[in-house]
């Protein structure tokens, strides 16, 4: 028996309660909480009240909430796909309950544009001496990512000394502006200054102003902007003999343009202002105001490409190879009703708990993803719906700083 208590109820929280459902050998109960209780009960009526036993309302904020439900549910797991600011509040609750833990992406403070590990890393030793595991970041970028660099490390190379992780959005949802996950994350980490490792040390750059032309399978040439992501943060970690690691993401010249003219009227601010006696961030306003995410898979065309370019060495050799995946829109929009962006997402959240549950994965203590033996998460990405390829060829970028 595993039972599971998945936090959330947005587009990749849908994603994965789907596909946890479909695995009654790895997931025999499952309970769903969130803010919004009528999304959770929407679910849980899709899926079947045999599968999601029950549904809970919960503000994560609260660290003593999230207690009361896993109290109640008793889970083995519990998957956190709530806002990243609450990933401390949650990972608390866990502690206290002895229970596992696992999300999708770093925590951010709610007032502070600051992306790293260090809050979460600070919680491996009363991880470890509880005996419980918390695995960081198991959706794709970070995740899948990670495990791609890992899987080369162990069969493609002695040394690894490059790696950009590119990702690409070669869809269109017919929005004239729309982002494809949570907006008010996704504007926080677009506007935020670039930064990559080269030479055992960080460089800025300002925000999206270092751009590739890549060419993507299956999608063809698309602008590339140098960003920073909380993965490049552990890989160079785990990964000692990296020079210089970089992550890229696609942006058409109308996104570009719009959240340009946002940007110039103050509205991805995150510092609150008075409106007729209430605080509000803009930010927090222009989400309320712009497409759900979980919307926009109905009539959504085109696909996702991600993946990772690696240079390294290997028995004297130096050679470079893409790991990536395609995803279609449309075929997601058709299996679980999703857009591709959630589906990515939501899938690689679904495998690295079934991997815990079932104990392919165990590592007690604070754990991101390429530390894990990746060939088993490897094999269940061809399984369930994100087919993984890889190709040696020549690196498209160049050996500069930049």
């Amino acid at each position: 028996m595993s039972t599971v208590l998945i936090i959330g109820a947005g587009g990749v929280a849908a994603v994965t309660v789907k596909k946890c459902a479909r695995l009654v050998e790895h997931f025999s109960e499952i309970y769903l909480a969130s803010r919004t209780v009528s999304k959770c009960a929407a679910l849980q009526e899709e899926v079947g009240a045999d599968r999601v036993k029950g549904v809970f309302a919960v503000d994560a904020d609260h660290a003593h909430e999230v207690e009361a439900i896993i109290k109640q549910t008793k889970p083995d797991l519990v998957v956190n796909l709530a806002l990243p600011y609450q990933d401390l509040a949650i990972m608390d609750a866990c502690l206290a309950c002895g229970v596992d833990y696992l999300d999708t992406a770093n925590y951010e403070p709610k007032d502070v544009a600051k992306f790293e590990y260090s809050w979460q890393w600070a919680y491996q030793e009363r991880f470890e001496k509880a005996g419980l595991m918390a695995l960081l970041g198991s959706g794709f970028d970070p995740g899948v990512t990670n495990v791609y660099t890992a899987y080369a490390a162990k069969h493609y190379f002695d040394e690894i000394h490059y790696l950009d992780i590119v990702d690409c959005n070669g869809g269109d949802h017919g929005q004239a502006f729309a982002t494809n996950f949570n907006p008010e994350i996704n504007i926080r980490e677009i506007t935020q200054r670039g930064r990559y490792y080269f030479n055992g040390e960080w460089r800025e750059t300002e925000p999206l102003s270092v751009r590739e032309d890549l060419h993507y399978q299956n999608i063809g040439e698309r602008a590339s902007y140098l960003m920073y992501h909380e993965e490049l943060e552990s890989l160079v970690k785990h990964f000692p003999t990296i020079k210089r690691a970089r992550f890229w993401m696609t942006f058409g010249d109308a996104y570009l343009n719009h959240l340009k003219v946002l940007e110039g009227i103050g509205m991805t601010s995150i510092d609150p202002i008075d409106f007729n006696g209430q605080q509000i961030a803009p930010l927090e306003f222009l989400k309320a105001v712009l497409p759900n995410p979980g919307s926009l898979a109905e009539g959504y065309t085109g696909q996702t490409c991600i993946g990772t370019y690696i240079t390294g060495v290997k028995d004297g050799q130096e050679k470079t190879i893409f790991i990536y995946n395609n995803c279609d829109h449309a075929v997601c929009n058709e299996e679980v009703g999703a857009q591709a962006v959630s589906y990515t997402t939501g899938v690689p959240a679904m495998i690295g708990a079934a991997l815990m549950l079932n104990g392919t994965w165990r590592k007690n203590g604070v754990v991101n993803m390429e530390e894990m033996d990746p060939d088993p998460f490897m094999e269940m990405l061809n399984k369930h719906g994100l087919p993984w390829h890889v190709m040696e060829c020549e690196s498209p970028f160049d050996r500069s700083e930049s």
